[in-house]
């Protein structure tokens, strides 16, 4: 294992009803005035973004609001809360409903007290070294994105999707009420369970030894996904299902089974460019992609394959065929995505085949022009593995 500093200081209050109790707890935290960001308009048809206003009313916290946060979130909103919330003089800025409203809620908390462009910190530019209050109340099972230290945005002029990673936006405060997710379509539902898988994979899948604490809890958390999520998708109103699902997803991503060990992340760029161009849903993205990126890594480290093919996929260890066992796994995950009614080909974005190339010539190559950590890929892997998806 290697050394590691683990700080997360968001404080979690989760169970029916905690949207009820945001004002309280933001008040604890000193706010007195927040910028509400949400989407477009489920939390006003379901009376959530009223319930959130009446629980700040009654903290007597003042609130602005921001609406319109589309899927795979942009840049322009992101200029324009910033904007708002300076002007307003904000103190926090709270994300209301999934992954979009929560990163773009981040973007603009660290983006108001910088006096440069926002994206320097999504294009490497610059690091945020300050940023205002962070509240999240997520709707959606998915990104962990109210526990994590990342953010992801759209550039919608430059066409290009690009992460940033800080401790300025994990959340102070993230307000979780299974009951919010009942409500959510079926396939957003599968999306969210790849995805929540895709963070634990991004860290299972590592050159670092001796780490079997956070291979055991790593593995305990994709085996419950993989249990819970049909629940979910056959039962819209199983609370404990819901529950496990959206305790998973923050877990997965607040890097409790991260620490101490080396990530890869190379799957997840690989996707940017289905959400940027083809307005791909992140989570099929990257269940159309994983199984492709783990048969490319497959000869890499055949006995860790084997380990998720046997530990999670509940494949028969063949001792003697390490590889052999790998590709079983590899080959369950796949038949389990197509279970939950996920994609299985880049076609189903409205890919073509002339687009791969230049997919693999566009990917966000590090300066060694590599991709990942696990095996770094190079242009080559990175066109095996969209070619092999492309059917």
């Amino acid at each position: 294992m290697n050394p590691f500093i683990f700080h997360s200081p968001t404080r979690y209050v989760f169970g029916p009803q905690a949207e009820a109790e945001t004002g309280r707890y933001a008040l604890e935290l000193g706010i007195r005035s927040v910028l509400i960001v949400y989407g477009q308009g489920s939390v006003v048809r379901s009376g959530l973004l009223e319930r959130v206003k009446a629980s700040f009313k009654d903290s007597g916290i003042a609130i602005w609001e921001l609406s319109g946060i589309v899927p795979n979130p942009l840049s322009a909103p992101v200029y324009e809360g910033i904007a708002f919330a300076r002007e307003m003089k904000a103190d926090a800025v709270l994300g209301l409903g999934g992954a979009s409203a929560m990163d773009t809620a981040k973007a603009i908390a660290v983006g108001v007290p910088y006096e440069g462009d926002f994206w320097d910190f999504y294009s490497g530019k610059a690091s945020p070294q300050q940023g205002l209050k962070l509240i999240v109340v997520p709707t959606l099972s998915a990104s962990g994105s109210e526990g994590s230290n990342s953010s992801v945005i759209t550039n919608d002029q430059l066409t290009l999707k690009r992460g940033l990673r800080s401790p300025f936006i994990r959340p102070h405060l993230a307000m979780m009420n299974p009951a919010l997710t009942f409500t959510v379509p079926r396939e957003q539902k599968a999306y969210g369970a790849s995805d929540i898988l895709s963070h634990v994979f991004e860290r299972y899948f590592t050159n670092t030894r001796d780490v079997a604490l956070t291979d055991a809890l790593g593995e305990a958390l994709m085996r419950q996904v993989i249990r819970a999520a049909p629940l979910t998708l056959d039962n819209p109103n199983d609370y404990a299902a819901h529950a496990d699902i959206m305790w998973a997803g923050t877990l997965a991503h607040n890097d409790t089974v991260g620490v101490g060990r080396e990530q890869d992340w190379g799957c997840h760029a690989l996707t940017n460019v289905l959400s940027a161009k083809f307005a791909a849903p992140h989570g099929a993205a990257l269940a159309v992609l994983f199984p492709s990126w783990m048969e490319e890594q497959l000869p890499h480290d055949p006995t860790r394959f084997a380990q998720f093919a046997a530990n999670v996929m509940d494949v028969p260890n063949d001792f003697r065929d390490p590889l052999a066992t790998g590709l079983a796994g590899i080959s369950r995950l796949r038949a389990l995505f197509n279970s939950w009614g996920l994609p299985e080909s880049l076609k189903a974005f409205g890919v073509k085949e002339k687009d791969l190339a230049q997919f693999a010539d566009e990917a966000p190559y590090n300066a060694s022009g590599t991709i990942g950590f696990y095996r770094p890929l190079g242009r080559d892997n990175v066109l095996s593995i969209y070619r092999r998806v492309f059917t």
